[in-house]
């Protein structure tokens, strides 16, 4: 494709993004739908120009206005994901001379606000938890996210699985906390491989397996995934009880729960049962009240924790918006615990970074249930044999028992997870 008409997609696709009236992967997954022709490459640097562009949005707003032509226009040449001469290719001298200014700017000395490309409102929580570890936060947040991948331990084992990869030319690496985890630079087609068509891997990020590992759910037990979603911890959970037992995935979406049937079909899983409920209170949960051994409620949350991989929720998600969630997860949490038969396992988690969305709800929680007992999850993942189980509690506000996890220190999503026992 001609570097103008490539440059010019760019623009056009990163104009339909910054509406932000729909998530950016679905408004990219609609515009190849619209742009059939395009090849594997050029899908790659406008996905990644799109991206890149979300991902540094203040910087480049900051930039953008001493050129010309188009806003989009500058933000798509600002954030081009591919060869600089290719790019160079498609535009005018003016523009030459202005990215040439541009490349000039030394980052460090430009003022805060142009530098962070969060929200403001974002910024001092973050700071509040961090300290010093803001800066690298930011960091790692301007960066895209590694490929991290689950294998199947009901059918394969890492090192075979590790090794097939390599035949077909990926370098795969294991992840350094979860046993089921392994870590690909870039993003090579999977889903045309065997070792993907039969169940073998699911992509998840390392921290997601985690919080399926810290539910440990055993053989021939009960188990409910309150908030399942397309199933990527359900998956995980069915595979650690050997596909034993009785494992419900709940979700309030039942297009969300369509997504698991595909990739259910792979796992070689048949102790799943997904169903769509109504709400947190669907007599489909109330039937289950104290009967159930573990609980995963993977809260619906701000997602502020996956910026790497969804750059566009901190510029679609507002403070308002972190306020009704924390009502809703305070719900959700209150109802999937009446599943609990004494001495069962709760697990509350969420992909944000913020203190009311993860502590605050926990210890919520902890004060108004004197029944249930917090556990400690780096103790409980250090009895499950996962490497410095005890610095996956830090970093920020935890320090009381509290599952952390931060891309910067952990190189994973932004996880919380708080661990309780029912007493009695």
């Amino acid at each position: 494709m001609h570097p103008k008409v490539l440059l010019d997609a760019c623009a056009e696709l990163v104009r339909l993004t910054l509406t932000f009236e729909h998530p950016a992967d679905a408004v990219v997954s609609r515009f190849f739908r619209d742009n059939r022709g395009l090849g594997p490459r050029e899908r790659a640097t406008l996905a990644e120009t799109v991206y890149t562009v979300l991902r540094k949005k203040l910087l480049f707003d900051h930039m953008a206005p001493s050129g010309s032509g188009p806003k989009e226009r500058r933000l798509a040449i600002l954030g081009f994901y591919g060869p600089r001469d290719f790019l160079l290719g498609a535009l005018t001298d003016q523009e030459k001379n202005w990215l040439e200014q541009c490349d000039s700017v030394t980052v460090d000395d430009l003022m805060e606000r142009h530098r962070h490309n969060l929200p403001e409102w974002l910024v001092q929580p973050l700071k509040d938890q961090l300290g010093t570890g803001f800066w690298p936060l930011v960091e790692s947040l301007s960066n895209a996210a590694p490929l991290d991948l689950r294998v199947n331990a009901l059918q394969d084992k890492r090192a075979d699985v590790q090794k097939e990869l390599a035949k077909a030319g990926i370098k795969a690496v294991p992840t350094p906390y979860s046993p089921w985890g392994l870590r690909i630079d870039g993003k090579p087609a999977l889903t045309k491989l065997d070792v993907f068509t039969r169940g073998a891997i699911e992509v998840q990020d390392e921290g997601s397996q985690l919080l399926a590992l810290l539910l440990d759910a055993k053989r021939g037990e009960m188990v409910v995934d309150f908030c399942a979603g397309a199933g990527g911890k359900t998956l995980a959970i069915g595979a650690g009880m050997r596909s034993t037992g009785r494992l419900y995935a709940f979700d309030v979406s039942g297009h969300r729960l369509d997504a698991l049937k595909p990739r259910l079909a792979r796992s070689g899983l048949s102790n799943v049962h997904p169903a769509a409920i109504a709400h947190e209170r669907d007599d489909r949960v109330k039937r289950l009240a104290g009967k159930i051994d573990r609980v995963l409620v993977d809260a619906p949350c701000s997602g502020l924790g996956t910026l790497r991989r969804n750059p566009d929720l901190k510029w679609r998600q507002s403070p308002k918006a972190v306020e009704e969630l924390v009502a809703k997860q305070t719900a959700i949490l209150d109802s999937a615990a009446r599943l609990l038969k004494p001495g069962g396992r709760l697990v509350y988690a969420t992909c944000s970074i913020l203190p009311q969305e993860n502590e605050a709800i926990a210890e919520a929680f902890s004060a108004a249930h004197p029944d249930f007992e917090l556990v400690d999850a780096g103790e409980l993942l250090a009895q499950l044999k996962v490497e410095g189980a005890q610095g996956l509690c830090s970093g920020g506000a935890s320090g009381s028992g509290y599952l952390r996890l931060w891309p910067h220190i952990h190189q994973t999503d932004g996880f919380f997870a708080a661990v309780w026992t029912r007493k009695g």
